[in-house]
């Protein structure tokens, strides 16, 4: 009995003890819902929280987002209308230009049509005039025909005779006509060519653009100082006696301070001369044996020299493929003068006259320049003077192969000479503008007073003038004529008739103008 009541206090502690382990167990069990409940309830309210505030940034992020897209629309738009209202203004401004284009274009139209009628009706007229003047011309031969028959049948002259007469009485009565026709028909050309003329040749003088320099016969060089002097005249002058035998160049030594003077007509012994003497000069050493040698030198340099200058002419000018002998010949006419001139410069002016006439002509340019340059080669040869330099010439250019062309412009130096091609003539054209210009040409004072009473003389040997003069360095004759002996229009044809006798008669440079005045003067006193 007592057994089992201790073994039934076992079994009672147990069950409390389960009892209390079920219990806690079901308390823990809420009191853990509770919590997981309370947390729950707090992630819920996180979580609507960040919900809310996700949708408050998106909210502000949309208005960020819609301010700024407008924002850019406007920048746009104003961008786009800004383009717009460019293009509507350069649009705008085509459509004015073309607007004053069509207008220009409609007035230029209106002006050809205005022009072509004028153009019509003056060749109607013309043709009518014509029609006259053949009728006329029918008339006057109808004319001549019944006079010849009437003074051979009243005077019994012969048929020649009377036709003599005929021709002479009728001569005055046509002379108004003629005048009339040959002024409508040359003052139209005269108009034109000369415009044209003036044009080409001022152009051509332009682009050439040559320095003309008179060139003299010494030299002068200068001298470290008048100590000098006495070492270039050496003891008992043999120092200056040695050069002057050597060079062949009067060497003048004066009182003109720190300078002699070389003095001599050949221009390349005088050239030789200043190179060795400046040689000399600048060594310092002058006797017999050191004067020939800087002599001997500088006709080495020299002759170097004008190799080269020959070449750099050439080249200048375009001018290919010439003989080496002739370069040098080309340099050599920097040593030659003609008439005072250097005959190199005139040369290379010519040539490129020649070259600018045949470019505006389309003609070869090349060979008018290589022409031009070569027309007067033939100086550069020794010995050689202005009246055969033009056979030395020929022979040189047939020697080394040049063109027949070229061969045409060295004759044309011969007067007389007439030119077989185009690009002589040119040529012989821009040779004239180089030699007419003042100053060119040296001439002496006898021949330039003698051609100056010639244009005169032929002048007043026409029996209508009654005096004239020669004016402007023989550019111009001005003539006077008799008021009672011809008319206006006989005065145009007097002033041409002067022009050709002076062309036949005188060789002259250039071209010289004719001007008739005809002067009628009528004076009353009133008393």
């Amino acid at each position: 009995m007592k057994w089992y009541g201790g073994k039934m206090m076992v079994f009672a502690i147990i069950g409390s003890a389960a009892i209390t382990i079920i219990v806690g167990f079901l308390i823990g069990q809420n009191t853990h819902k509770r919590v997981v409940e309370k947390k729950l309830d707090a992630a819920h309210k996180n979580a609507n929280d960040i919900i809310s505030d996700a949708e408050k940034k998106a909210r502000s992020a949309l208005k960020e987002a819609i301010l700024e897209a407008k924002e850019k629309g406007n920048a746009y738009r104003s961008r786009v209308e800004k383009d717009l209202k460019k293009r509507r203004a350069d649009i705008q401004r085509q459509e004015d230009h073309l607007l004053k284009r069509e207008e220009l274009l409609d007035r230029k139209d209106r002006a050809f049509e205005k022009r072509e009628d004028n153009l019509n009706r003056q060749e109607e007229k013309i043709s009518n005039e014509k029609k006259v003047l053949v009728k006329k011309q029918q008339d006057a031969d109808s004319l001549i025909e019944k006079r010849q028959a009437e003074v051979t049948k009243v005077s019994s002259l012969t048929q020649e005779e009377a036709r003599d007469l005929v021709i002479e009485e009728t001569k005055k009565g046509l002379a108004d006509t003629r005048a009339q026709m040959i002024k409508q028909n040359y003052e139209a050309a005269k108009k034109e060519s000369v415009r044209d003329a003036k044009n080409l040749i001022v152009e051509a003088l332009q682009q050439s653009s040559a320095d003309i320099v008179s060139e003299t016969t010494v030299s002068v060089v200068t001298l470290p100082n008048d100590d000098m002097k006495g070492r270039i005249i050496g003891r008992e002058g043999r120092n200056i006696r040695t050069f002057e035998t050597l060079t062949g160049i009067d060497l003048i030594i004066d009182d003109t301070p720190n300078a002699v003077v070389l003095s001599g007509f050949n221009p390349v012994r005088r050239e030789i001369a200043k190179m060795a003497l400046e040689k000399l000069i600048k060594d310092g050493r002058i006797n017999p044996a050191r004067i020939e040698e800087m002599i001997e030198k500088s006709k080495k340099e020299l002759n170097q020299l004008i190799q080269e200058t020959g070449g750099n002419v050439i080249f200048d000018l375009g001018i290919h493929s010439m003989n080496p002998d002739l370069v040098k010949l080309v340099g050599q006419l920097k040593y030659k003068l003609s008439y005072g001139q250097n005959v190199l410069s005139r040369s290379i002016q010519v040539a490129k006259l020649a070259g600018v006439f045949a470019a505006e002509l389309g003609e070869d340019v090349t060979l008018a320049k290589r022409a031009g340059l070569l027309h007067e080669i033939g100086k550069a040869s020794s010995n050689v003077t202005d009246e055969s330099y033009v056979d030395a010439g020929i022979d040189i250019a047939k020697k080394y192969g040049e063109d027949p062309v070229v061969i045409d412009s060295i004759r044309l130096g011969e007067p007389g000479s007439e030119p077989h091609s185009m690009v002589a003539e040119l040529v012989e054209v821009a040779d004239r503008i180089s030699i007419a210009r003042p100053g060119a040409k040296s001439d002496s004072l006898e021949s330039f007073v003698h051609r100056l009473e010639k244009l005169e003389d032929i002048s007043n040997s026409f029996s209508e003038v009654e005096k004239s003069y020669a004016v402007q360095a023989g550019r111009e004759i001005r003539v006077i004529v008799q008021p009672n002996k011809i008319s206006d229009l006989q005065a145009i044809v007097l002033a041409r008739e002067i022009k050709d006798k002076i062309e036949n008669e005188m060789d002259h440079p250039g071209h010289a103008k004719v001007t008739v005045v005809r002067e009628t003067r009528t004076v009353d006193y009133a008393k």
